[in-house]
C-alpha cells in the first residue's frame, strides 16, 4: 500500500529552524520560526502563566473528558478578551468551540464552512502564512488570493484589496489577519477595517478572521478593533484565536473558533455543528492549556500581571523594529524606515531566494525562504551583525 506514496518535502520553515540547531558557528541568528523570545533569546513562559499552572496542577482532581466544543469558561472570556465585554452587542448570535491551537481553530471553521456550502471559495491574502492555504484546501474549499502587498514599496496594497474585494461573488469568504499580519506585519488601519467591512456587508462576503497575535502589535482592545468593527457590521463572521504567542501556551496547543450568525436561532445551530464537526476532528479538545488560560484571565491579579507582561514584549518588539530599521538604514544607504510602521512578530525583508541562502552561508543568519524574519529573533547583541549583513548582501 505504501509504496504509493511519495517523500514529503521538508517544511520551509520547520527546515529553517532544523538547519539552525546544527550550525555550530558561535555568531548564528535564529529569525525563522515564529516564537516571541527574551532578551536571552529564550522563549519564557509568562508568569501569570506558571503560577496558574502550578495552581491548577494543585486544584485539579481529574483529568475526563470536556465536551467536544471544549472548556465553556475558557471559551467565553477568550471571546470576551477579542470581541470585547459586551461580545460586541451579539452575545445571543455566538457559538463557541475550544479547539487545539489557532490551527485547529482555521480547520475546524473550513470544516465548518465546506458543511454550509461545499465547494465555495476562500480568499488569502497574498502573501499570507504558509500553512493557510494546506489547512484550508484540506477541508474541501478552493483557495484563492487578493492583492495584499506590495514588495517593490515595502507598502499596503489597499487599493487592488478592496478592488478585489468588490469584484468577489456574494457568499464568498474572505480570510484576513486581524492584527500583526504574517508574514509582512503590514496591518489595516481602523480606518481601511471599516471601508472593508463596508464592502463586505454590502457584497455579503463572509470573513473568516485569523487572531493568532492578539496584544503583541499595539495592546489587547486596539489589535482586536478589526474584529470589533466587523462585528458590528456584518450578519456573520469567523474568528480562528491562538492562545500560543500570547499567553506563550505553544506546545498546549489552545485556541478557539468564534462564530456570529445572524441571530440566536443560527447560532444554536452552528454550535450543534461545531460540536459534531469536532468530533470527527480530534474527538476532544485538549484541556491543560485552556484551563490554565481561564485561570489567568477570570483571576484579576493574575489577569493583570499577565497583561503587563504581554505590554513589554509588545514593547520590546516595537523597539527592535526600530532599532533593525535604524542600523540598516545606516548599513545600506537605504531606506528602511518602513520596518517601523509594521507591527507584530513578523517583517518581509526585500532579499531573493539567493539572497536568503547567502545570509545563512556567509554570515549565518537563518530565515524563510521568502524572507521573512520574525523580529523577536533580534537584539541589542545581534542587530549590528544582521544590518551589515544585510546590506552587503543588497550591496553584491
Amino acid at each position: 500500500m505504501f509504496e504509493t506514496l511519495t517523500r514529503v518535502p521538508v517544511d520551509p520553515i520547520l527546515g529553517v529552524s532544523a538547519a539552525f540547531h546544527k550550525d555550530e558557528a558561535p555568531h548564528k541568528v535564529d529569525l525563522g520560526v515564529g516564537v516571541y523570545k527574551d532578551e536571552a533569546g529564550k522563549t519564557p513562559v509568562p508568569r501569570a502563566v506558571k503560577r496558574a499552572e502550578q495552581e491548577l496542577i494543585a486544584a485539579q482532581t481529574s483529568k475526563t473528558y470536556l465536551s467536544p466544543v471544549g472548556n465553556p469558561g475558557f471559551n467565553a472570556l477568550v471571546a470576551e478578551l477579542t470581541l470585547g465585554s459586551d461580545y460586541a452587542g451579539r452575545k445571543s448570535d455566538l457559538s463557541l468551540a475550544q479547539a487545539p491551537g489557532g490551527s485547529g481553530a482555521l480547520r475546524l471553521g473550513a470544516a465548518l464552512l465546506q458543511a454550509a456550502r461545499p465547494g465555495s471559495t476562500i480568499y488569502v491574502s497574498d502573501p499570507t502564512w504558509a500553512n493557510h492555504i494546506p489547512l484550508l484546501g484540506t477541508a474541501g474549499l478552493n483557495v484563492d488570493r487578493y492583492p495584499y502587498y506590495n514588495a517593490a514599496d515595502n507598502s499596503l496594497n489597499i487599493d487592488g484589496m478592496l478592488a478585489k474585494l468588490e469584484s468577489l461573488a456574494p457568499g464568498s469568504v474572505v480570510l484576513l489577519h486581524a492584527c500583526c499580519h504574517n508574514p509582512t506585519g503590514q496591518d489595516l488601519t481602523v480606518e481601511q477595517w471599516s471601508a472593508i467591512a463596508e464592502i463586505l456587508a454590502r457584497r455579503q462576503l463572509v470573513p473568516f478572521l485569523d487572531m493568532a497575535y492578539q496584544g503583541l502589535g499595539e495592546d489587547l482592545d486596539r489589535d482586536a478593533a478589526s474584529v470589533r468593527v466587523l462585528a458590528k457590521a456584518v450578519p456573520e463572521l469567523l474568528i480562528a484565536v491562538s492562545c500560543s504567542k500570547n499567553f506563550g501556551l505553544y506546545r498546549e496547543r489552545t485556541g478557539l473558533m468564534a462564530v456570529l450568525s445572524a441571530g440566536s436561532e443560527p447560532a444554536s445551530i452552528v454550535t450543534g455543528q461545531l460540536g459534531r464537526l469536532a468530533r470527527t476532528l480530534w474527538s476532544m479538545p485538549p484541556d491543560h492549556g485552556a484551563a490554565i488560560v481561564e485561570r489567568v484571565l477570570a483571576n484579576t491579579e493574575l489577569r493583570q500581571d499577565w497583561m503587563t507582561e504581554l505590554r513589554h514584549m509588545a514593547n520590546r518588539i516595537n523597539s527592535l523594529r526600530s532599532q533593525l530599521a535604524d542600523r540598516l538604514s545606516a548599513s545600506s544607504g537605504e531606506d528602511f524606515s518602513w520596518i517601523k510602521q509594521q507591527r507584530g512578530m513578523f517583517s518581509k525583508l526585500p532579499l531573493s531566494t539567493e539572497q536568503v541562502v547567502a545570509a545563512r552561508e556567509q554570515h549565518h543568519i537563518y530565515m524563510a525562504p521568502d524572507g521573512r524574519i520574525n523580529i523577536a529573533g533580534v537584539s541589542p547583541s545581534n542587530v549590528e551583525h544582521i544590518a551589515t549583513s544585510i546590506a552587503s548582501l543588497l550591496r553584491a
